[in-house]
């Protein structure tokens, strides 16, 4: 029941966090849905750098971990609304442009993650 809470809690906090952050840059994502690309983004990056800190200097205690990734990162990043995103394109007749966008989506996630975990081996010397 605690990790539900947990990851209920963040989920709270990840999602009011993605509608901010949507709201904040809707005025430039009229024809290419490029603030969900820059949420999944960020959102992998940070996923990268809690869980490389967890397993590489200071374990976190499992409860807040779950919390963050789970939780946190969970409502934060929006891969349901990129897959709606990415159908939406290709029914509009923009297939090209929707699997553009699904390609670098995931490009930019995976290497978000990389370059997360790589931030906290760099700044911890290890």
């Amino acid at each position: 029941m605690v990790n539900c809470i947990l990851v209920g809690l963040g989920g709270f906090i990840g999602a009011v966090l993605r509608y901010l952050v949507n709201i904040g840059f809707s005025d430039i994502a009229k024809d290419f849905p490029i603030v969900t690309m820059f949420i999944n983004f960020t959102g992998a990056i940070a996923i990268g750098m809690v869980t490389e800190f967890s397993s590489k200097i200071t374990p976190i205690h499992p409860n807040l971990l779950l919390f963050l990734t789970v939780g946190i990162f969970g409502g934060y990043t929006t891969f349901s609304t990129f897959s709606l995103e990415t159908v939406n394109l290709i029914e509009k007749g923009k297939l090209f442009l929707g699997l553009e966008y699904a390609s670098v989506s995931v490009l930019l996630c995976v290497t978000g993650v990389y370059l997360g975990k790589y931030a906290i081996r760099f700044f911890a010397g290890t």
